[in-house]
């Protein structure tokens, strides 16, 4: 690997792709922000109250969720403490070890969830999904999860004191 202060130039389709994601990475969350803003839920609160809809007993340890989210303990925090607030989420403390805390969807976050999802869906597939061909599907899908594991493997401290 080449030092950082001589690194190797970029092809030019490395080029391309780098400069497109980093436009993506900019533009993408302010579209899909701006089409879920009907819905009363930001991106990032349905995407935890989505992640809480599909674990056992819609309960997520803190320091999961945050992960699973691709958020900070802190901002995992704000972002259900504000969902408490509007009674859609609930901490409680692990039942296990008590150190740390689940974040539970109530009923009215499953509600609020599923009446938001269609919005998601049809952001998603407005704004990425319609305009990737299927046949590259799988090999994007695969390499974005590889890439978004190792950045949060990059990134974890110790979470369970949340």
């Amino acid at each position: 690997m080449a030092a950082a202060t001589d690194p190797e130039p970029l092809s030019p389709d490395q080029l391309q792709l780098w400069q497109s994601l980093g436009r993506l990475v900019h533009s993408l969350p302010r579209a899909l922000e701006d089409d879920m803003s009907r819905t009363g839920v930001t991106m990032t609160e349905f995407a935890v109250l989505l992640l809480l809809s599909s674990a056992p007993d819609r309960r997520m340890r803190m320091s999961a969720l945050a992960d699973a989210a691709g958020l900070t303990p802190s901002r995992i925090t704000r972002v259900v403490d504000g969902l408490g607030r509007h009674g859609l989420v609930r901490k409680e403390r692990h039942g296990q070890d008590g150190r740390g805390n689940d974040a539970v969807l109530t009923d009215a976050g499953l509600h609020t969830m599923r009446a938001a999802q269609p919005s998601h869906l049809a952001s998603a597939r407005h704004r990425v999904l319609d305009r990737i061909p299927e046949a590259l599907l799988p090999a994007l899908a695969e390499t974005l999860t590889h890439l978004a594991d190792a950045l949060s493997e990059g990134n974890r401290p110790d979470r369970d004191s949340n």
